[in-house]
Protein backbone atom coordinates (compact mmCIF):
# COMPACT_ATOMS: atom_id res chain seq x y z
CA UNK A 1 0.00 0.00 0.00
CA UNK A 2 1.49 3.32 -1.04
CA UNK A 3 1.85 6.13 1.40
CA UNK A 4 0.70 9.70 0.94
CA UNK A 5 2.47 12.62 2.60
CA UNK A 6 0.42 14.78 4.93
CA UNK A 7 0.72 18.56 5.33
CA UNK A 8 3.81 18.15 7.53
CA UNK A 9 5.70 16.24 4.84
CA UNK A 10 5.44 12.91 6.67
CA UNK A 11 3.99 9.78 5.11
CA UNK A 12 0.80 8.19 6.42
CA UNK A 13 0.11 4.48 6.64
CA UNK A 14 -3.16 2.92 5.53
CA UNK A 15 -4.57 2.91 9.08
CA UNK A 16 -3.51 6.50 9.61
CA UNK A 17 -5.39 7.42 6.44
CA UNK A 18 -8.49 5.77 7.89
CA UNK A 19 -8.08 7.72 11.13
CA UNK A 20 -7.79 11.00 9.21
CA UNK A 21 -10.84 10.08 7.12
CA UNK A 22 -12.80 9.26 10.27
CA UNK A 23 -12.20 12.73 11.68
CA UNK A 24 -13.07 14.29 8.33
CA UNK A 25 -16.41 12.48 8.32
CA UNK A 26 -17.08 13.43 11.95
CA UNK A 27 -16.42 17.10 11.21
CA UNK A 28 -18.69 16.95 8.16
CA UNK A 29 -21.52 15.36 10.16
CA UNK A 30 -21.01 17.89 12.96
CA UNK A 31 -21.24 20.77 10.47
CA UNK A 32 -24.52 19.46 9.03
CA UNK A 33 -25.99 18.90 12.51
CA UNK A 34 -24.90 22.35 13.74
CA UNK A 35 -26.36 24.17 10.74
CA UNK A 36 -29.54 22.08 11.00
CA UNK A 37 -29.93 23.17 14.64
CA UNK A 38 -29.43 26.80 13.62
CA UNK A 39 -32.06 26.44 10.90
CA UNK A 40 -34.41 24.74 13.39
CA UNK A 41 -34.16 27.76 15.71
CA UNK A 42 -35.25 30.16 12.95
CA UNK A 43 -38.57 28.46 12.30
CA UNK A 44 -40.55 31.53 11.24
CA UNK A 45 -37.93 32.71 8.75
CA UNK A 46 -37.35 29.19 7.48
CA UNK A 47 -40.97 28.38 6.71
CA UNK A 48 -41.64 31.81 5.26
CA UNK A 49 -39.19 30.84 2.51
CA UNK A 50 -40.42 27.25 2.23
CA UNK A 51 -44.11 28.19 1.99
CA UNK A 52 -43.59 31.17 -0.33
CA UNK A 53 -44.24 29.17 -3.57
CA UNK A 54 -47.69 28.25 -2.22
CA UNK A 55 -48.80 31.90 -2.22
CA UNK A 56 -50.14 33.85 -5.18
CA UNK A 57 -47.82 36.81 -4.54
CA UNK A 58 -44.67 34.69 -4.98
CA UNK A 59 -42.19 36.42 -7.27
CA UNK A 60 -42.41 33.71 -9.99
CA UNK A 61 -46.19 34.10 -10.26
CA UNK A 62 -45.81 37.88 -10.32
CA UNK A 63 -43.36 37.61 -13.21
CA UNK A 64 -45.65 35.16 -15.01
CA UNK A 65 -48.60 37.52 -14.60
CA UNK A 66 -46.52 40.39 -16.01
CA UNK A 67 -45.36 38.20 -18.89
CA UNK A 68 -48.95 37.30 -19.75
CA UNK A 69 -50.01 40.96 -19.36
CA UNK A 70 -52.90 39.88 -17.18
CA UNK A 71 -52.45 42.76 -14.74
CA UNK A 72 -53.62 40.63 -11.81
CA UNK A 73 -52.38 37.78 -9.64
CA UNK A 74 -52.34 34.24 -10.98
CA UNK A 75 -55.77 32.83 -10.03
CA UNK A 76 -54.99 29.86 -7.84
CA UNK A 77 -55.13 29.06 -4.15
CA UNK A 78 -53.34 26.28 -2.32
CA UNK A 79 -54.75 24.91 0.94
CA UNK A 80 -52.06 23.03 2.85
CA UNK A 81 -53.14 20.88 5.78
CA UNK A 82 -51.56 18.57 8.33
CA UNK A 83 -53.22 15.24 9.15
CA UNK A 84 -50.68 13.70 11.55
CA UNK A 85 -50.38 14.55 15.24
CA UNK A 86 -46.60 14.98 15.04
CA UNK A 87 -46.64 15.98 11.38
CA UNK A 88 -45.67 19.62 11.76
CA UNK A 89 -42.87 18.87 14.23
CA UNK A 90 -41.43 16.11 12.02
CA UNK A 91 -41.68 18.40 9.00
CA UNK A 92 -39.84 21.10 10.95
CA UNK A 93 -36.99 18.65 11.60
CA UNK A 94 -36.91 17.46 7.97
CA UNK A 95 -36.74 20.97 6.54
CA UNK A 96 -34.08 21.99 9.07
CA UNK A 97 -31.93 18.99 8.11
CA UNK A 98 -32.37 19.73 4.39
CA UNK A 99 -31.36 23.36 4.86
CA UNK A 100 -28.47 22.33 7.09
CA UNK A 101 -27.20 19.91 4.44
CA UNK A 102 -27.43 22.46 1.62
CA UNK A 103 -25.81 25.19 3.72
CA UNK A 104 -22.99 22.86 4.79
CA UNK A 105 -22.02 21.79 1.27
CA UNK A 106 -19.23 24.42 0.88
CA UNK A 107 -17.61 23.16 4.09
CA UNK A 108 -18.12 19.51 3.10
CA UNK A 109 -16.40 20.11 -0.22
CA UNK A 110 -13.59 21.97 1.55
CA UNK A 111 -13.03 19.03 3.91
CA UNK A 112 -12.91 16.58 1.01
CA UNK A 113 -10.48 18.81 -0.84
CA UNK A 114 -8.26 19.14 2.22
CA UNK A 115 -8.27 15.36 2.64
CA UNK A 116 -7.10 14.60 -0.92
CA UNK A 117 -4.91 17.67 -1.49
CA UNK A 118 -1.69 16.19 0.06
CA UNK A 119 -1.67 13.56 -2.71
CA UNK A 120 -1.92 16.18 -5.48
CA UNK A 121 0.70 18.19 -7.29
CA UNK A 122 0.52 21.99 -7.02
CA UNK A 123 -0.99 22.34 -10.50
CA UNK A 124 -3.56 19.65 -9.67
CA UNK A 125 -4.43 21.40 -6.40
CA UNK A 126 -5.26 24.63 -8.24
CA UNK A 127 -7.47 22.83 -10.77
CA UNK A 128 -9.19 20.76 -8.08
CA UNK A 129 -9.86 23.82 -5.92
CA UNK A 130 -11.46 25.58 -8.88
CA UNK A 131 -13.59 22.53 -9.58
CA UNK A 132 -14.68 22.39 -5.91
CA UNK A 133 -15.80 26.03 -6.01
CA UNK A 134 -17.48 25.55 -9.39
CA UNK A 135 -19.28 22.41 -8.22
CA UNK A 136 -20.95 24.30 -5.38
CA UNK A 137 -21.92 27.17 -7.67
CA UNK A 138 -23.52 24.67 -10.06
CA UNK A 139 -25.31 22.92 -7.21
CA UNK A 140 -26.63 26.25 -5.90
CA UNK A 141 -27.75 27.21 -9.42
CA UNK A 142 -29.70 23.96 -9.74
CA UNK A 143 -31.35 24.47 -6.34
CA UNK A 144 -32.33 28.06 -7.19
CA UNK A 145 -33.72 26.99 -10.56
CA UNK A 146 -35.84 24.33 -8.88
CA UNK A 147 -37.08 26.76 -6.20
CA UNK A 148 -37.95 29.68 -8.47
CA UNK A 149 -39.01 27.91 -11.68
CA UNK A 150 -39.67 24.18 -11.58
CA UNK A 151 -41.35 23.80 -8.19
CA UNK A 152 -43.63 26.88 -8.54
CA UNK A 153 -44.91 25.67 -11.92
CA UNK A 154 -45.43 22.21 -10.44
CA UNK A 155 -47.40 23.75 -7.56
CA UNK A 156 -49.34 25.96 -9.96
CA UNK A 157 -50.41 23.04 -12.12
CA UNK A 158 -51.03 20.36 -9.51
CA UNK A 159 -52.41 22.72 -6.88
CA UNK A 160 -55.05 24.16 -9.20
CA UNK A 161 -55.89 21.01 -11.18
CA UNK A 162 -59.40 19.67 -10.57
CA UNK A 163 -61.21 16.81 -12.28
CA UNK A 164 -64.53 18.36 -11.27
CA UNK A 165 -65.42 21.54 -9.38
CA UNK A 166 -66.91 19.56 -6.51
CA UNK A 167 -63.50 18.12 -5.55
CA UNK A 168 -61.33 20.62 -3.66
CA UNK A 169 -57.58 20.23 -3.37
CA UNK A 170 -56.26 20.07 0.20
CA UNK A 171 -52.54 19.38 -0.03
CA UNK A 172 -50.86 17.48 2.78
CA UNK A 173 -47.90 19.33 4.31
CA UNK A 174 -45.64 16.28 4.04
CA UNK A 175 -46.46 15.92 0.32
CA UNK A 176 -45.62 19.58 -0.30
CA UNK A 177 -42.31 19.44 1.58
CA UNK A 178 -41.27 16.08 0.11
CA UNK A 179 -41.88 17.27 -3.45
CA UNK A 180 -39.90 20.45 -2.85
CA UNK A 181 -36.99 18.61 -1.20
CA UNK A 182 -36.72 16.01 -3.97
CA UNK A 183 -36.79 18.64 -6.71
CA UNK A 184 -34.20 20.87 -5.03
CA UNK A 185 -31.74 18.04 -4.36
CA UNK A 186 -32.20 16.37 -7.75
CA UNK A 187 -31.70 19.58 -9.70
CA UNK A 188 -28.68 20.46 -7.58
CA UNK A 189 -27.11 17.06 -8.27
CA UNK A 190 -27.98 17.10 -11.97
CA UNK A 191 -26.20 20.42 -12.37
CA UNK A 192 -23.02 18.65 -11.23
CA UNK A 193 -22.93 16.85 -14.60
CA UNK A 194 -20.25 19.17 -16.11
CA UNK A 195 -17.93 18.43 -13.17
CA UNK A 196 -18.57 14.69 -13.45
CA UNK A 197 -17.98 14.87 -17.21
CA UNK A 198 -14.69 16.67 -16.64
CA UNK A 199 -13.53 13.97 -14.23
CA UNK A 200 -14.55 11.14 -16.56
CA UNK A 201 -12.87 12.86 -19.51
CA UNK A 202 -9.67 13.32 -17.50
CA UNK A 203 -9.60 9.57 -16.88
CA UNK A 204 -10.47 8.83 -20.52
CA UNK A 205 -13.79 7.15 -19.66
CA UNK A 206 -15.88 9.32 -22.01
CA UNK A 207 -15.04 10.88 -25.37
CA UNK A 208 -16.35 13.95 -27.17
CA UNK A 209 -17.05 12.00 -30.36
CA UNK A 210 -19.05 9.46 -28.40
CA UNK A 211 -21.23 12.19 -26.81
CA UNK A 212 -21.66 13.88 -30.17
CA UNK A 213 -22.69 10.61 -31.82
CA UNK A 214 -25.36 9.85 -29.21
CA UNK A 215 -26.72 13.42 -28.86
CA UNK A 216 -30.17 12.35 -30.11
CA UNK A 217 -30.30 9.60 -27.51
CA UNK A 218 -29.33 12.18 -24.88
CA UNK A 219 -32.30 14.36 -25.87
CA UNK A 220 -34.65 11.42 -25.29
CA UNK A 221 -32.95 10.68 -21.96
CA UNK A 222 -33.29 14.33 -20.91
CA UNK A 223 -37.01 14.34 -21.72
CA UNK A 224 -37.48 11.09 -19.81
CA UNK A 225 -35.58 12.47 -16.82
CA UNK A 226 -37.62 15.68 -16.92
CA UNK A 227 -40.82 13.62 -16.92
CA UNK A 228 -39.61 11.76 -13.82
CA UNK A 229 -38.51 14.89 -11.98
CA UNK A 230 -41.71 16.84 -12.66
CA UNK A 231 -44.63 14.95 -11.12
CA UNK A 232 -47.21 17.22 -12.77
CA UNK A 233 -47.00 15.37 -16.07
CA UNK A 234 -48.03 18.35 -18.21
CA UNK A 235 -45.93 19.13 -21.26
CA UNK A 236 -45.34 22.78 -20.34
CA UNK A 237 -43.74 22.08 -16.96
CA UNK A 238 -41.79 19.13 -18.39
CA UNK A 239 -40.30 21.31 -21.13
CA UNK A 240 -39.36 23.99 -18.58
CA UNK A 241 -37.46 21.30 -16.70
CA UNK A 242 -35.99 19.67 -19.81
CA UNK A 243 -34.55 22.90 -21.24
CA UNK A 244 -32.00 23.59 -18.45
CA UNK A 245 -31.16 19.87 -18.30
CA UNK A 246 -30.34 19.84 -21.99
CA UNK A 247 -28.28 23.03 -21.63
CA UNK A 248 -26.33 21.33 -18.81
CA UNK A 249 -25.74 18.35 -21.12
CA UNK A 250 -24.44 20.58 -23.94
CA UNK A 251 -22.13 22.36 -21.49
CA UNK A 252 -20.85 18.96 -20.40
CA UNK A 253 -20.15 18.06 -24.04
CA UNK A 254 -18.12 21.25 -24.46
CA UNK A 255 -16.27 20.52 -21.22
CA UNK A 256 -15.30 17.07 -22.49
CA UNK A 257 -14.18 18.53 -25.82
CA UNK A 258 -12.04 21.14 -24.09
CA UNK A 259 -10.59 18.58 -21.68
CA UNK A 260 -9.50 16.29 -24.54
CA UNK A 261 -7.56 19.16 -26.14
CA UNK A 262 -5.59 19.81 -22.97
CA UNK A 263 -2.36 17.88 -22.36
CA UNK A 264 -2.59 15.13 -19.73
Amino acid sequence: MSKTPDNTGESLTFWQHLEVLRWVLLRMIAAVVLLSVVAFCFRQWLFTIVMAPSKTDFITYTWLSALLHSGSEIPFSLHIINTDLAGQFVTHIKVSMLVGLIAAIPYLLFELFRFVSPALYESEKKITLRMVCLSYLLFALGVLLAYFIIFPFTVLFLGSYQVVDEVTNMINLDSYISTMGVLLLLMGLIFELPIVSWLLARFGLIKYQWLKKYRRHAIVAVLALAAVITPSGDAFTMLITALPLYIVFEISVLVVKHTEKQPS
